[in-house]
C-alpha cells in the first residue's frame, strides 16, 4: 500500500525519535511478539516513541506483516490502539470513516468530526486511501448513507475543496456575512445552499473574519443563527465547522470530554483523536481540555482506562497538565 504522509504539526506530543534505526526496532518488536508471552512493554515504548512515518519504516523492515502480528497477539482496545499506531494516517482515517458508515445506522458524529477537522490535502489523501482499501469512492459511500443538505455539505468536505490559504479578504468576509444574513435571519425560510457553500469552501481564517462581520450585521453570533435556522445532522455539521474554524483543538477537546465523561468510555472516539492528533495539535487539545473540564486529559484517561491500554494512551498523551 502506498504511504501517505501528513505534515507533522509543531504542537504534537510525538516527535521523530533521534538515533532512529528501523531494523533494530523491527528486530526488538519481533522478539517482543515471538517470545514466550508477549513483551507489551517493549511494544508500547517503541511504537509510542516513534512518529507514524518512522513506524512505517519499521513495518517495512519487519519481515512479516506487522499489523497482522499485532492483531494476532494482542486483544481488546489495546489491540485496536496499537494497530492504529502502525496504520498510515490517511488509511486510518479511511477505515474510521468506513466504520462510521458500516452496519445499522451511521455514526454521524464521527463522520462530522473527521470531515471537519482534516485539511483539504488530508481529505484528498483519505479519498485515495479509501479507494485503495475498499475499491469504492468515499463520495459514493457517503451518498448512500446520508441525505439532503447534510449529504450535500459532507460531499463538498469529502472532496477536499476548502480553500487552505492563510490570506484573508475583508471585502469577501463582508459580502459572505451579508449573504449568510440574507440566507437566514433576514428571510422566511432558510437558503441552506448559501450556508453550505460558504462554510464548506472558505478557509478557517476567512470564516473567522466572516463570523465577526456577521455579528456586526446581525447583532447575533453565527452559532445562535445556525441553531435557530437549521436542524438535525446538517445543523450539527455546520456548528462543528464554526467551532473548528474558531478553534479546532477546543472542538476536539470537547469530543474527548464527551468520550471520557460519565459511565463507560467511547473508545472509538478516544483512540481516533489521540492517534490522529498526536503529531498535529495534541498539546493544544490538552490545554483546551483542562480549560473546559478543570482537570487534565491525562488524569481523565487514567481514571477511565486500565492496563496496557491505559499505559499506551498516557504515553501518547505525553504528560499531565
Amino acid at each position: 500500500m502506498a504511504c501517505f504522509h501528513f505534515h507533522v504539526g509543531k504542537r504534537g506530543t510525538i516527535r521523530d525519535h533521534s538515533g532512529f534505526n528501523p531494523s533494530v526496532d523491527a528486530e526488538a518488536i519481533r522478539k517482543a511478539i515471538r517470545g514466550i508471552g508477549t513483551d507489551e512493554k517493549t511494544l508500547i515504548s517503541i511504537l509510542t516513541e516513534r512518529t507514524n512515518a518512522q513506524r512505517q519504516l519499521i513495518a517495512k523492515e519487519y519481515q512479516a506483516e506487522l499489523k497482522d502480528d499485532l492483531k494476532g497477539d494482542l486483544s481488546g482496545h489495546f489491540k485496536g490502539l496499537m494497530v492504529a499506531l502502525v496504520t498510515p494516517p490517511a488509511v486510518f482515517d479511511a477505515k474510521q470513516l468506513k466504520k462510521s458508515m458500516k452496519g445499522t445506522g451511521t455514526n454521524e458524529d464521527a463522520l462530522i468530526e473527521i470531515l471537519t477537522t482534516r485539511t483539504s490535502k488530508q481529505m484528498q489523501e483519505i479519498g485515495h486511501a479509501y479507494y485503495t482499501v475498499y475499491k469504492k469512492s468515499l463520495g459514493d459511500e457517503i451518498s448512500s448513507e446520508t441525505s439532503g443538505d447534510f449529504r450535500k455539505a459532507l460531499l463538498i468536505l469529502a472532496n477536499g475543496r476548502r480553500d487552505e490559504s492563510l490570506k484573508v479578504d475583508e471585502q469577501l468576509a463582508k459580502k459572505d456575512a451579508q449573504i449568510l444574513y440574507n440566507a437566514g435571519e433576514k428571510r422566511w425560510g432558510t437558503d441552506e445552499d448559501a450556508f453550505t457553500d460558504i462554510l464548506c469552501l472558505r478557509s478557517f481564517p476567512q470564516l473567522k473574519l466572516t463570523f465577526d462581520e456577521y455579528r456586526n450585521i446581525s447583532q447575533k453570533d453565527i452559532e445562535d443563527s445556525i441553531k435557530g435556522e437549521l436542524s438535525g445532522h446538517f445543523e450539527d455539521l455546520l456548528l462543528a465547522i464554526v467551532r473548528c474554524a474558531r478553534n479546532t483543538p477546543a472542538f476536539l477537546a470537547e469530543r474527548l470530554y464527551q468520550a471520557l465523561k460519565g459511565a463507560g468510555t467511547d473508545e472509538f472516539t478516544l483512540n481516533r483523536i489521540m492517534v490522529s492528533r498526536s503529531e498535529i495539535d495534541l498539546l493544544d487539545i490538552r490545554a483546551e481540555f483542562k480549560k473546559l473540564s478543570g482537570y487534565s486529559l491525562y488524569s481523565a484517561i487514567k481514571s477511565d482506562t486500565s492496563g496496557d491500554y491505559e499505559i499506551t494512551l498516557l504515553k501518547i498523551c505525553g504528560g499531565d497538565d
